[in-house]
C-alpha cells in the first residue's frame, strides 16, 4: 500500500469541518483522544447533531477575537520568550490599526516552562478561556497539549514544529516543515556542498532517531555519492561536555579522509547544545582537518553566532538549513516595524530568532483567515477550522510559500500528513553572520516522501 492510499485510508473527505481523523494513525489509535470528546456527545444528545457547535465550542464576541500564545520562559535551556512578546505587540499593531474585519485582537499568554504537565495545563486554560485559536507557540509535549485542544475544538495554528503532534493531529495547521524538513534539506545541502561521507550528531531520542533517515534520504536526493550511509552517533541530550561524542565524530571523519572515501561532513541538531558540541569537536579537531560542518536554523541562530565569538565562533563556515529567508531579506520589514514601534524596547523579541519569525507568520495567516471570515460571520473556533480547512492559500509576504491545508496540500507521507510547506533555504555562517547560498527556496518533498517509502 503507498503512503498516499495509507493517507487517504485513514483521512477520508469529510462532508463538514468537524475533526476528522489523522491519516497517519488507524481509528484504534485515535479514539483515546477524542475519549472526552465522545463521552460529552452521549450526554448531549440533539445538541451533537450534524455540524452544529459542540459543548465548550471556542467563541469570539463582536468586538473581540481571542487567542492564546504559548512558550518557555525562564527555564535556562529552552527559553523562547520571544514569541509571546511578539504576538503581544502584532496584537498591539493590529488594535492600533483598527483590528481585524473590525474586531480587536485579545492575545493570552501562557508560559510552558518546557514541562508536559504545564503544557497541558495552558491547554486547559486555553479551553477554558473559549480562546479560538493557539498561535504561533513552542512546546515540545504535544501528546499532553493536543488532546485537551482537539476535545474544544481549538486549532493550532502555527507552532514552532518540534512536536510530532504538530504534523499528525487535523486540528494542526504547521506553517513550517519543522525538524523533519530541515533534517532531510540539511542532507541535501551538504550533498550540494559535496560531503560524500557524514556524521550526524543527534540526541538519543526517539526524535532523534527518526533524523538519521531523513537526513539520508535528503543526501541520496542531492546526488551526493556517500560511500556509505549516514554515520550516527547518538548523544546526550543535556551534556554539559561532548567530547566522547565529538571524538566518535572526529575519529569517523578521519577514518574516512584516510581511507579516501570522500569529503567528510560533520552535522550536529542539538538544540541548545549545539555549540556545546561543536566547541567540544573544534577542541579535538585540528585546524587542518579539513572536516566541514553543519547543523539546522534553531540549533543554530544569529545571536548564538554573535555570543560566541562571531567570525572567531566555533560554528564560523557552519553550513545551516533553515525555513525561512535570512535575517538580512527586506520581506522582514514589516515585522521589524513592528517590533521597533510596538514592542516598546521589549528585550524578549529578537527580529532574528526563528520563534520570533514562526510567530509573526503564524499571526499573518490568522489575519487573513479572519479577514476571510468577514465582519458578518460569527468568529469561532469552527468558523476559524472551517476557513483554514477549505479555504484559499494564504500568503506570509514571501516569507514561506502560500500555505494552505486542503486535502491535496497535505503531504503523501504517513510520519508527517499536515506538513504542507516542505521548503527551506540554504545559509551558511560566513564572517560571523547567517548568509544565503542559495536563492529562493528549496522544496524536499521528495525526500519526505522518499524516507516515508523506504520505512
Amino acid at each position: 500500500m503507498t503512503a498516499r492510499s495509507r493517507f487517504r485510508r485513514f483521512h477520508p473527505r469529510r462532508p463538514c469541518s468537524a475533526a476528522p481523523r489523522s491519516p497517519r494513525h488507524p481509528l484504534r489509535v485515535r479514539l483515546r483522544r477524542y475519549t472526552a470528546l465522545a463521552a460529552t456527545a452521549a450526554l448531549s444528545g440533539p445538541l451533537l447533531s450534524g455540524c452544529g457547535l459542540l459543548p465548550g465550542e471556542a467563541r469570539a464576541d463582536d468586538e473581540a477575537v481571542k487567542v492564546m500564545t504559548w512558550a518557555p520562559q525562564d527555564t535556562h535551556a529552552a527559553d523562547m520568550a520571544g514569541m509571546t512578546a511578539m504576538a503581544q505587540a502584532y496584537a498591539r499593531w493590529i488594535n492600533a490599526s483598527g483590528g481585524v474585519a473590525g474586531r480587536r485582537l485579545e492575545v493570552l499568554t501562557c508560559d510552558e516552562r518546557n514541562d508536559r504537565l504545564a503544557a497541558a495545563r495552558c491547554a486547559d486554560r486555553a479551553a477554558d478561556e473559549d480562546v479560538v485559536a493557539v498561535v504561533g507557540s513552542y512546546s515540545r509535549h504535544g501528546h499532553t497539549f493536543m488532546p485537551p485542544l482537539e476535545g474544544a475544538g481549538i486549532p493550532y495554528l502555527g507552532g514552532f514544529g518540534v512536536a510530532d503532534d504538530e504534523f499528525e493531529s487535523p486540528l494542526s495547521y504547521p506553517v513550517n516543515g519543522g525538524l523533519p524538513v530541515l533534517a532531510a534539506g540539511n542532507g541535501r545541502q551538504l550533498a550540494a556542498g559535496g560531503c560524500t561521507d557524514v556524521t550526524l550528531v543527534r540526541p538519543d531520542t526517539v526524535g532523534g532517531d527518526q533524523l538519521v533517515p531523513l537526513l539520508d534520504a535528503g543526501l541520496r536526493d542531492g546526488g551526493a555519492g556517500a560511500a556509505a550511509p549516514v554515520r550516527d552517533v547518538a548523544a546526550p541530550e543535556d551534556a554539559t561536555s561532548y567530547l566522547p561524542s565529538a571524538r566518535r565524530a572526529l575519529d569517523g571523519a578521519e577514518a574516512a579522509t584516510a581511507s579516501g572515501a570522500g569529503t567528510p561532513c560533520v552535522t550536529a541538531v542539538l538544540g541548545g547544545r549545539t555549540d556545546t558540541f561543536f566547541d567540544s569537536f573544534r577542541r579535538l579537531a585540528p585546524e587542518d582537518a579539513g572536516v566541514a560542518t553543519a547543523s539546522v536554523l534553531g540549533s543554530i541562530r544569529q545571536n548564538l553566532v554573535d555570543s560566541t565569538g562571531g567570525a572567531a565562533s566555533s560554528l564560523e563556515g557552519a553550513y545551516a538549513t533553515g525555513w525561512y529567508p535570512t535575517a538580512d531579506d527586506p520581506r522582514w520589514g514589516p515585522m521589524r516595524r513592528v517590533v521597533r514601534e510596538h514592542a516598546f524596547g521589549d528585550d524578549r523579541i529578537d527580529p532574528d530568532d526563528p520563534g520570533v519569525r514562526t510567530t509573526w507568520i503564524a499571526y499573518t495567516v490568522l489575519r487573513a483567515a479572519l479577514e476571510e471570515i468577514g465582519p458578518d460571520t460569527p468568529v469561532t473556533a469552527r468558523s476559524l477550522r472551517a476557513v483554514l480547512d477549505e479555504g484559499p492559500a494564504f500568503s506570509t509576504g514571501g516569507l514561506t510559500p502560500k500555505l494552505r491545508w486542503q486535502y491535496d496540500d497535505l503531504l503523501s507521507a504517513a510520519d508527517f500528513p499536515r506538513i504542507v510547506n516542505t521548503s527551506v533555504t540554504y545559509q551558511r555562517v560566513r564572517d560571523g553572520r547567517l548568509v544565503s547560498v542559495h536563492d529562493g527556496f528549496v522544496d524536499v518533498e521528495k525526500s519526505l516522501q522518499a524516507d516515508d517509502d523506504l520505512g
